[in-house]
């Protein structure tokens, strides 16, 4: 088992690391300025979960293969950023439709989930941290290396659930306030596509591995 000392610094380590906005906090208010807040908190979920599978991976040892392979970690990085791309220019092409008569657009739950969940395991940033905090935190005698990583990944993912939904309510409540007027709330919207397209391309060229 992992010391309590040991703990509580990989927990004050992660405040601070989910509490800086990043990829998932920006995809979370696109999506809450596009989708409106439950679409926003359904895709807080996904991302969760495509951190679960990243955790996962790394647990079992891939993470070793991806620190050593320039070429699946750019892989990874580039799907994610083209379906960032990809999210953000369909926001902005639906804006006149449900956006603009002051609804919010109808996504069915598994496909915000889902959706949420390519941007979570195509996120750099939380491959880095992965790679590079977490076994920081492994205390060797302990024992079990895999469930100290898994337990470490879960803390992570939990407190970042908990971050992003803040980030999600907030700004879906911020779009309420834009729906009293049509043609602001469509510009809100496209404002969320450009923020998906402009954080596609940022991923892209981001978590350099040289």
């Amino acid at each position: 088992m992992i010391p309590l000392p040991t703990l509580v610094a990989f927990t004050a380590t992660t405040m601070l690391f989910v509490v800086i906005p990043g990829p998932s906090v920006l995809f979370v208010i696109g999506r809450a300025l596009s989708l409106g807040r439950t679409g926003a908190l359904l895709s807080v979920l996904g991302n969760a979960c495509g951190f679960l599978v990243q955790i996962a991976a790394i647990a079992l040892g891939l993470g070793v293969i991806i620190e050593r392979s320039i070429v699946l970690f750019t892989t990874i990085k580039i799907v994610g950023a083209l379906f960032l791309v990809y999210l953000g220019v369909q926001a902005i092409r639906h804006r006149k439709h449900p956006v603009a008569r002051g609804e919010v657009p109808v996504v069915s739950r598994w496909r915000a989930l889902g959706e949420g969940a390519v941007v979570g395991v195509s996120n750099p940033k939380s491959i880095v941290f992965f790679l590079a905090v977490l076994p920081q935190f492994v205390t060797v005698s302990a024992g079990n290396v895999s469930f100290q990583l898994a337990l470490l990944g879960a803390i992570f993912t939990v407190l970042a659930v908990l971050s992003d939904s803040v980030w999600a309510i907030g700004a879906s409540a911020a779009r309420t306030w834009f729906a009293r007027s049509p043609r602001r709330l469509e510009v809100l919207g496209a404002t969320g596509g450009v923020a998906m397209i402009g954080l596609g391309g940022a991923m892209a060229v981001s978590g350099s591995k040289s």
